[in-house]
């Protein structure tokens, strides 16, 4: 090791490990579960989730993107599958002629809702269910400081707002209506 380097210790190579095996596997299981009883993929669902949460259900494409931290391409790839089944619909910015804003229509709003318990209750098997509420309290306030280490220059966010749809939980980011959470 050069100096000055510092490796992870046996116990912090443990918990590395643990947290990235069980992300991969939480992510797996939550992309299965939408495509068999929901038919789409996760990356529809939260965004159906941002613009349901969105003020009139609707959010300009760069501001949707930066939310949900996805690429203008993947974003406009999705928005146009989403568009195909019914469930988006874009129309032009109103301040720019540029822009385009991602409507949630009245049929994105069925998927969503119908896609929505299915997805909480296995949310709570995989996640929830598991911990304590006293656990569950730890496992909040220590993502909410791993994403304080991935806040931009001066404190700013790199990308979302804090407690938006693309940075805690994608919904309330206390969870405290209960409504379309991960």
């Amino acid at each position: 090791m050069a100096e000055g380097e510092r490796w992870l210790t046996s116990d912090e190579q443990a918990s590395w490990r643990a947290f990235m095996l069980a992300r991969q596997r939480l992510e797996g299981a939550l992309e299965a579960q939408l495509q068999r009883d929901a038919g789409m993929p996760h990356a529809y669902y939260v965004t159906l989730v941002a613009l349901s949460e969105a003020d009139h259900e609707a959010m300009r494409m760069s501001d949707l993107a930066r939310v949900l931290h996805y690429s203008p391409s993947r974003l406009t790839h999705a928005v146009a599958s989403m568009e195909r089944s019914g469930w988006v619909r874009r129309q032009p910015c109103p301040t720019d002629r540029r822009g385009q804003v991602a409507v949630l229509t009245a049929e994105g709003r069925r998927a969503l809702e119908g896609a929505a318990p299915g997805h909480v209750a296995e949310v709570r098997r995989l996640v929830f269910d598991r911990l304590s509420p006293e656990q569950a309290a730890q496992l909040r306030v220590i993502c909410r400081t791993v994403l304080e280490g991935l806040r931009g220059p001066a404190g700013a966010p790199t990308n979302a707002p804090a407690g938006s749809p693309g940075e805690l939980a994608h919904g309330q980011a206390d969870g405290a209506d209960g409504r379309h959470e991960e």
